[in-house]
């Protein structure tokens, strides 16, 4: 991350602005304002790309003061610091509890202390900026996570609410001579309204599923808590194990593990990231002649260079050009009414895992979805003969 080191010294006198910037330009970038009015349409043009405020105190119309209160309500980002010929009580007071200063300078000013407060300011300015940073890279996570968790339980949700009504529909009215406590459906096939609540459940487990595996992850998150280890096998058996399959999609599926190996991060995590590819090319691949889903596992490389993957194989319709290029960047999906947060979430998974999303595809020629590990990765032994 590249911080800005500028520093906008604001003072009257010409003098003194000549002698900061040459004093100090070997190691600052330094811009020079002659009032408050000039500095504020500096940083206005410059936005972010200032550092350290110093303003001298007493200036002709606006003086330090006002300026630095100006600065705290538009530019809050900057380091602000005082410098003053006069130490009123009252002026060092206001400068600190009003206008929040870092620093209150002694004029005439001296090299070797100023210089010492320059750094500590621009060091200050630094890890404000890297903090504010983590938050705004915390705020996207969340943002993305609550979006993928609102996307992933609106669907199965969906389903549930049409299956209860479809059944609520075939509800015949009470009539008389009818057993207390009995109840009379219609059905246009035997067996439909017990596969509609079966459906139905389907979908409600697999909404605790993922509201139990967010909850896990959270508990996992607190201080204390030990580092976490799961094999791609595992989580290749697990998701054909507990995913909910709609009829008939099981048969779709085929799974080969080529190499086996044990990798880092959340285990519920990344087992809803497959859960999320899963749930992908399974829906594009419904009407599709022969619908086929190759869900391989593998790894090269041994010790620090070891690399594994997962890799999600369809002969689906595959996904259009301009879709492609956005896809793991920004909230986009190949299906009418999607969000696509699902893809955003599964790349910040990987990340946290030191791993990456690929994914390869073209109309009419599937699409292929790579999980890369590249950090911390244990293959098993290979295989006798491989």
């Amino acid at each position: 991350m590249e911080v800005s080191r500028t520093i906008l010294y604001v003072d009257d006198e010409a003098t003194p602005r000549k002698w900061f910037a040459r004093s100090f330009g070997d190691e600052f970038e330094v811009l020079t304002a002659a009032g408050a009015d000039e500095a504020l349409a500096l940083l206005a043009e410059r936005k972010d790309g200032v550092a350290v405020l110093v303003t001298d105190y007493r200036m002709p119309g606006r003086d330090g003061m006002d300026l630095l209160a100006d600065v705290q309500r538009e530019h809050r980002h900057l380091v602000r610091l005082l410098a003053t010929a006069y130490a009123e009580k009252n002026v060092a007071i206001a400068a600190v509890n009003q206008a929040r200063v870092f620093r209150i300078l002694e004029k005439p000013l001296e090299d070797g202390p100023t210089r010492e407060a320059l750094r500590e300011a621009v060091a200050l300015y630094r890890s404000q900026a890297i903090e504010r940073m983590l938050n705004e890279n915390r705020v996207a996570a969340l943002r993305e996570t609550l979006g993928f968790l609102a996307h992933e339980l609106n669907t199965p949700l969906s389903t549930v609410r049409g299956c209860v009504a479809s059944v609520a529909a075939r509800h015949l009215p009470h009539h008389a001579g009818d057993a207390a406590g009995v109840a009379r459906f219609e059905e246009q096939q035997p067996g439909e309204l017990l596969a509609a609540l079966e459906r139905a459940e389907r979908r409600a487990l697999y909404c605790q599923s993922i509201v139990a595996t967010f909850l896990q992850s959270a508990r996992d998150a607190y201080p204390g808590a030990g580092p976490q280890s799961v094999t791609a096998s595992q989580l290749v058996d697990a998701l054909m194990a507990e995913y909910a399959f709609e009829d008939g999609e099981r048969a779709w599926v085929g799974t080969r593990v080529r190499r086996d190996f044990s990798l880092p991060g959340r285990r519920d995590l990344l087992y809803l990231v497959l859960c999320t590819l899963a749930k992908n090319a399974l829906q594009h691949l419904r009407g599709r002649p022969s619908p086929r889903l190759l869900i391989e596992a593998g790894c090269e490389g041994s010790g620090a260079a070891a690399r594994g993957w997962i890799r999600f194989e369809d002969n689906g319709p595959g996904i259009p050009e301009d879709v492609l290029a956005r896809l793991t960047h920004e909230p986009v999906s190949t299906r009418s009414g999607g969000t696509g947060m699902g893809l955003l979430f599964c790349q910040r998974v990987l990340q946290a895992a030191g791993g990456s999303v690929r994914i390869a595809s073209a109309p009419g020629q599937g699409t292929t979805v790579t999980l890369s590990f590249d950090r911390s990765v244990d293959c098993a032994m290979a295989p006798a003969g491989a």
